[in-house]
C-alpha cells in the first residue's frame, strides 16, 4: 500500500542523503586543511565522484530507497548503518590502492565521523517529521476491513501495526457475514456499517472473500460505489492451504500462489549473493590460495602419489552435476565416489588428516564459487550416489537443490557435518538446509561465516 508520504519519502530521502554526503565531504576536506594536514585537490575534484557512486551502490545493494526499505523506520536505520559501514570499507580501500592520490588519514577519520553524526541527525529529524505528519496532521489514509474471517483478522492485525495507514477497524463482523441470503443481496446491517465507515472518513475497504463467494461480489461493489468506498478484495484461502504461501502475478494478469518462500528467487537478492561470492572468493584466491596452494600441493605430493586436487561429480543447483574441487586428502582408491570418509579411515594420509580437521581441504572450492557452480554459504553438495540414495527415503531431500551448494552452511554450523551414519541425521541436515533456503538474508550469510570461523578455530568432532 503506497501512500503519498511513502511515495515522497522514496524520492526525498536519496536527494537529501546525496546532498548531505557531499556537504560532509567538502567540510571534511576544508577541516583537514585547517588542521594543517596535506590533502590533494584531486581528492576534492575527482574522487568525490567515486565517493558518490559508492554510496549509490551501497544504498541500492541494501534496498534503502525501495518501497519495502522505506516503509519502516527500523529498515531505514538498518540500511543506513550498513551503507555507511560498507562505504567506509570500500572508499578507504580505494584510496589506499590508488597510488596517484595523496591524502591524510585525518581526512578519512573526520569524514566518516561527520557522516555518521549527520546521518543520525538526519534520521532523527526525519523521524520527528514523520511523527508530526502522522499524529498531528493526519496525512495517512483511513482504511477498514470488512468481515471477520481468519484472513480478515490477520489483515486487521497487520494494519493495526502500520504507521502509514489509519486503521478504522473491522466492520460487518458477524456470524452471518454481510449477505442477507444465498442470492447475493447485501444485508441491511452490512450496508449501515459501510455508511458509518464512509462517514468516518474511510477511503479503502478491504474485503476477505472465500473463493466460493467471489461470484457474488458485484452487489457489494455496487454498494461500495454508492458510499464512495474503494473496494479491494483479498482471497480468503487460509483454510484451504495449511502451509504458508505468497502471492505474485505473472505479466500483471495471472495470480500465482507459491507455497514456499524463497528470498533468492528475487533477482535483487541473487545479485547481492553473487556479488558477495565473486568478491569474497576472489579475495581468498588472491591473498590466501596464491601462497598456500603451492605449500599444500608440495606436502600432498611428498606423502602420496596422484594429483593435488581431488575432483568429484556432485549434485548442484537444480540437481545438475558439477565437478567439485578439494585438496586430495586420501591415497588413490576406487571407492572415493561411493564411500564417505569415516573416523580413523585408513585411506586418509597424515597431511590429509590435518587438512580435513582444519577444513583446509575445502579451500579449492573457492574456485568453484568464483566460477559460479557453488556459493560461499549454502547446502553442502553430496556425491551423486548419495543424492540418489537419500532422495528415495527423505521426501524433501531434493528441495535443498533449489539453490547452489555452498562451502559452509546453516546445517554445518549447527553440528550437522561430516559422515551421516543414519537417515535421521540426514533428515536433520535437510531440515536446516530448507530453513536456510526459506529464511535467507545477507546478514544470515555473514553470521554463518563467523560461526564457521569460530568452529574451525575450536575444532569439530565430525571433521575427519
Amino acid at each position: 500500500m503506497q501512500t503519498r508520504y511513502l511515495y515522497l519519502l522514496r524520492y526525498v530521502l536519496p536527494i537529501t542523503d546525496l546532498l548531505m554526503l557531499n556537504l560532509v565531504y567538502f567540510a571534511a576536506f576544508n577541516i583537514s586543511i585547517f588542521l594543517g594536514k596535506f590533502v590533494s585537490y584531486e581528492l576534492l575534484h575527482h574522487y568525490v565522484i567515486i565517493c558518490n557512486l559508492i554510496w549509490v551502490f551501497n544504498a541500492l545493494l541494501f534496498g534503502m530507497y525501495t518501497e519495502y526499505g522505506a516503509r519502516r523506520l527500523e529498515r531505514i536505520y538498518r540500511s543506513t548503518f550498513r551503507s555507511i559501514l560498507l562505504h567506509c570499507v570500500l572508499f578507504s580501500a580505494y584510496l589506499l590502492l590508488e597510488k596517484n592520490i595523496e591524502f591524510s588519514k585525518t581526512f578519512v577519520v573526520i569524514f566518516y565521523l561527520l557522516l555518521a553524526v549527520s546521518f543520525v541527525l538526519n534520521r532523527f529529524v526525519g523521524t520527528a517529521i514523520q511523527f508530526l505528519l502522522i499524529n498531528k496532521f493526519h496525512v495517512t489514509k483511513k482504511v477498514a476491513v470488512m468481515g471477520g474471517n481468519p484472513t480478515g483478522n490477520k489483515l486487521a492485525n497487520y494494519l493495526t501495526k502500520q504507521n502509514n495507514v489509519d486503521f478504522y477497524g473491522i466492520i460487518a463482523d458477524c456470524d452471518e457475514g454481510f449477505y442477507s441470503d444465498q442470492t447475493g443481496l447485501i444485508s441491511e446491517f452490512a450496508i449501515s456499517e459501510m455508511k458509518a465507515a464512509a462517514a468516518g472518513g474511510v477511503k479503502d475497504l478491504y474485503v476477505s472473500v472465500p473463493p466460493e463467494k467471489m461470484s457474488m461480489m458485484h452487489t457489494l461493489v455496487r454498494e461500495a460505489d454508492k458510499q464512495c468506498l474503494r473496494l479491494k478484495f483479498i482471497p480468503d484461502i487460509a483454510g484451504s492451504l495449511d502451509t504458508p504461501y505468497t502471492m505474485s502475478y505473472m505479466g500483471d494478469e495471472f495470480p500465482i500462489i507459491t507455497l514456499r518462500n524463497e528470498p533468492l528467487e528475487q533477482m535483487g537478492n541473487r545479485f547481492k549473493k553473487r556479488t558477495f561470492d565473486i568478491i569474497f572468493s576472489g579475495l581468498v584466491i588472491l591473498f590466501i590460495l596464491s601462497w598456500l596452494y603451492p605449500i599444500i600441493a608440495l606436502l600432498i605430493k611428498m606423502q602420496s602419489k596422484g594429483p593435488v586436487l581431488f575432483k568429484q561429480l556432485r549434485s548442484g543447483r537444480n540437481d545438475e552435476p558439477f565437478w567439485c574441487l578439494k585438496f586430495r586428502s586420501m591415497r588413490m582408491n576406487s571407492n572415493s565416489d561411493k564411500k564417505q570418509a569415516t573416523k580413523n579411515d585408513d585411506r586418509i594420509t597424515p597431511i590429509g588428516k590435518f587438512l580435513r580437521k582444519t577444513s583446509l581441504d575445502e579451500l579449492p572450492q573457492f574456485f568453484n564459487v568464483f566460477a559460479g557452480s557453488m556459493t560461499v554459504v549454502g547446502p553442502r553438495p553430496h556425491m551423486l550416489s548419495h543424492t540418489e540414495q537419500y532422495r528415495a527415503i527423505i521426501s524433501e531431500f531434493m528441495v535443498r537443490h533449489f539453490m547452489k551448494p555452498g562451502i559452509t552452511g546453516w546445517a554445518q554450523v549447527n553440528g550437522f557435518r561430516g559422515e551421516t551414519k543414519e537417515a535421521g541425521s540426514m533428515e536433520k541436515r535437510v531440515k536446516h538446509d530448507i530453513w536456510y533456503l526459506e529464511n535467507w538474508t545477507a546478514m544470515l550469510d555473514v553470521k554463518i561465516l563467523f560461526m564457521t570461523i569460530i568452529n574451525v578455530l575450536h575444532g569439530e568432532d565430525n571433521a575427519y
